[in-house]
């Protein structure tokens, strides 16, 4: 049972609240990753890319509190790549990742995308269990992310009711 008083919103990638979310993943996979991580090696470094109409930002916040975000932008018309999700560690277990992975998706389809990409780190194997099953089937690499280890996409249509 997801917590009522779960907000996500969209949000400026600039803003305070995007930022020091983005500062958390950040510290979050420097820890993580074998090798560390340096921002301006991964894909899409400008939060630019981030902005309607070509993509949107989220921040996720329970109790008040800003427990998350991630980002999708077009990479072509029908595209939809997720990035930069993230889910405060304290709050991991309680469904809040596949509710913001469903909040991503559902802003892809508002871009008008009917397939989500996205990729990740062989250590976050939360998030690979996550995106498996949530109906992610690995892929061919479909970019040169340095940090990636697996590729996933998802057809955003699917899972989508009839005539929704």
């Amino acid at each position: 049972m997801m917590p009522s008083d779960l907000r996500i919103e969209e949000a400026d990638p600039g803003s305070a609240e995007a930022k020091w979310c983005l500062d958390q993943y950040y510290a979050e996979l420097r820890s993580r990753f074998e090798e560390g991580f340096d921002a301006s090696r991964s894909v899409v470094a400008d939060s630019g890319e981030f902005l309607r109409p070509t993509g949107v930002f989220l921040v996720a916040s329970l109790h008040g509190r800003l427990i998350g975000c991630g980002a999708v932008r077009l990479t072509s018309k029908d595209i939809g790549y997720i990035k930069r999700m993230w889910i405060d560690s304290s709050q991991r277990g309680l469904g809040l990742g596949r509710a913001l992975l469903r909040a991503l998706e559902d802003a892809a389809r508002d871009l008008g995308c009917s397939i989500a990409q996205l990729e990740t780190n062989r250590s976050l194997t939360g998030a690979i269990q996550l995106y498996r099953t949530s109906g992610y089937r690995e892929v061919e690499p479909f970019n040169d992310e340095y940090y990636a280890h697996h590729w996933f996409e998802k057809d955003l249509m699917a899972d989508q009711p009839l005539g929704g």
